[in-house]
Parts: C-alpha cells; structure tokens; sequence
C-alpha cells in the first residue's frame, strides 16, 4: 500500500526532471537567438537577421556567419564542456570542491600556453615584429597544442602520482593543488623572465576569449564533447552507485578505480580542448553543477543533460553580456565567469563550513 502511494511522487519527480530539462533547452534556443544580435558592429535588426541567411552585404554576412555564430557556438560548446567536466570530477570524487581549476588542470593549460607565446616566440620577436598578437596568430595552433598537451599532461601525472599511495579522493584533490601548484611557479618563472610584448600576450590569452573560436575549433569540441557524453550517459548507472559508497559500488561490480581513471581522463580531455582555444574561461565547472544538483538532485540519468544545457546557457548569458557592458567592443568573458563565480565558491565553502559545525 505504500509502494502505491510512492508511485505518483515518484511520477512527479520524473515529470519536473524533464520540465526542467525542457525549459533548459528553451531558454538556451532564446539566448542564443536573441545574443545574434549584440556585438560591436551595431547592426540593426534588420541587417543583422539578413546577415544570418547570407543575404545582407558581403561585411554583414561575414559578421553575422563568420564571428557571431561561431562565438555562439562556442559559447554552448564549451560552456557544456566545462560543466560536465566539473560534474564528472565532483562525482568520481565524492567532492563539490573538485573542479578542473582545482585539479590543475587550468594551471596546467596556463603554463603550455607561456610556454609557446613567451618561450618559442622570443627567437620571433626578435625579427622585429612586436605586434602584441603577432606570434598567436601567426601560430594559433602552436599554443594551443601545447596548453592541450600540458593539460593533459596534469592529470596524468596526478594518477600516477596516485598509484603509489591508496587511490582515495582527498589523495587527487590534494594531489591536483599541488600539481597546480608547480605550474603556477613555472608560469611565474616564465614570465618574470619575458619581454613586454610576449608578456602582454601570454596574459591577453589567460583572459578567455570566445572571439578566438572558429568552427574548426568547435568540430573538435564538439567531437569531443559528443564522445565524452555517451560514455557517462551509458555509465550514469555506475556513478549512482558510487553515490553510495564505494564498497556499495564494488558490491553490484564496478570497477571503481577504472571507472575513476577514465572519468578523470575524459573529463580533463573536455577542459583541454575547450581552454587550449580560447583561454581560461573558470567556475562555470563548479557553478553549473551545483546549481543543477540542487535543482534535480543527483541521478546522473537527468544531471548529465541538465548540466549540459546549464552549463551552455550559463557561458552565453556571460558571453552576451561580456558584448553588452562593454560598448564598442567585447569584454573578455573569462573575467565575468570568474566575477560572478569566485562569490559563489566562497558561498560553497561558508556553506560546507557551516554544515560540517553543525
């Protein structure tokens, strides 16, 4: 009898899951529709909406086809990238402070991308060029590839580093400050001893840029992200289990250790590509996920999605506000996400505080 009365609770709970998820999906088609047409160009309505069918002049097509909507892209791309990331890292860990800022693995990127603007380009600058984005763009692919690479490079190190000890959450977390840590004095290091131009660059890349996007750029996002997102999907089972307890994981047979190690991989793997492009764009790994959990509760099953399409419209709100405040130009939209989301991790930490004295 009272399984029969759990049966409408439980129906309610579904129904305002996927109610959320639509309204989600609404808001972001909104934003995105509505962000088309803000920018620095000052296009009317009108030449801004025949733009986006190619049919205005050459220069507004070209803004509307060309910078605008591979920004937008962007924006939902990675905003989802970052948020799944975080999510997939608090899960495995068993940790709302797990993130890929405090992990390393943002360090980690910072540092690879000195490395190729500070480091490789001094043999350029000294050519005689001393364009502040002289050396980006004459190799835009350079500096990614190596914040891609020591992204990467982190959180391998942290497993490896793991291996000798006991495979616990707290041996990653501090494992990922320590890591971090190093990188950030590297980085340090590397700029003390650079020019003023290459400097200037390095620190440029560090704001977080979606302007930097091209759809070559989102391809490989989105292959990613696509990728990455079936396999958490197929395994949301798994990571409900781990909300129980490791032992109560291992019990029904998942290979928690394995399960940690390739969610770690992948979800550093989705923080690379997407800052290796366009910079250092933080918080939004921790403030979506939270949100939504809050929201939705914990099964994966619907947290994954939600995340997704929160962490989406969480980037292209601050992205077009980013183009907004700023008149005449564009706002970098990593100092927004880390405006809006530095109060919120304070707000986290009081919060734990708050219920571990209680």
């Amino acid at each position: 009898m009272e399984n029969l009365r759990n049966v409408p609770k439980t129906s309610q709970i579904k129904t305002k899951r996927r109610l959320f998820i639509i309204v989600l999906l609404s808001l972001l088609l909104i934003t995105f529709f509505f962000s088309m047409f803000i920018g620095s160009s000052k296009l009317s309505f009108v030449e801004s909406l025949k733009g986006m069918f190619n049919m205005s002049t050459n220069s507004n097509n070209r803004i509307m086809l060309q910078i605008r909507l591979p920004r937008n892209i962007a924006a939902i791309l990675i905003g989802a990238s970052l948020a799944l990331s975080g999510l997939m890292m608090q899960s495995v860990l068993n940790n709302d402070m797990a993130s890929p800022s405090t992990l390393g693995v943002s360090n980690a990127a910072t540092f690879g991308a000195n490395i190729a603007i500070i480091v490789l380009s001094e043999g350029f600058l000294a050519s005689g060029k001393t364009d502040i984005s002289s050396f980006t763009s004459s190799n835009p692919y350079i500096t990614s590839l190596l914040a891609f690479v020591f992204a990467i490079s982190s959180i391998l190190i942290i497993i490896l580093l793991t291996k000798f000890s006991n495979f616990t959450s707290n041996t990653i977390i501090l494992s990922g400050i320590a890591i971090g840590a190093i990188f950030t004095s590297l980085t340090t290091m590397i700029q003390y001893f650079a020019s003023d131009v290459s400097l200037a660059s390095a620190v440029l890349w560090t704001f977080g840029d979606l302007g930097r996007a091209t759809f070559t750029h989102n391809f490989i996002i989105l292959f990613v992200l696509v990728g990455s997102s079936l396999f958490f999907v197929l395994n949301a089972w798994k990571y409900n289990a781990l909300l129980s307890g490791d032992d109560v994981a291992k019990s029904i047979g998942v290979n928690v250790n394995l399960l940690r190690i390739i969610s770690l991989v992948l979800s550093s793997l989705l923080t690379a590509v997407s800052v290796c492009f366009v910079g250092i764009i933080g918080f939004i790994g921790i403030i979506a996920p939270h949100i939504v959990k809050r929201i939705v509760s914990h099964d994966h099953r619907y947290t994954i999605i939600s995340t997704i399409l929160f962490g989406s419209l969480l980037l292209l709100v601050n992205d077009t506000l980013a183009r907004t405040i700023a008149r005449g130009s564009s706002l970098p939209v990593g100092a927004l996400t880390m405006l809006f989301g530095a109060p919120f991790f304070l707000y986290i930490i009081i919060r734990k505080k708050e219920v571990g004295t209680c």
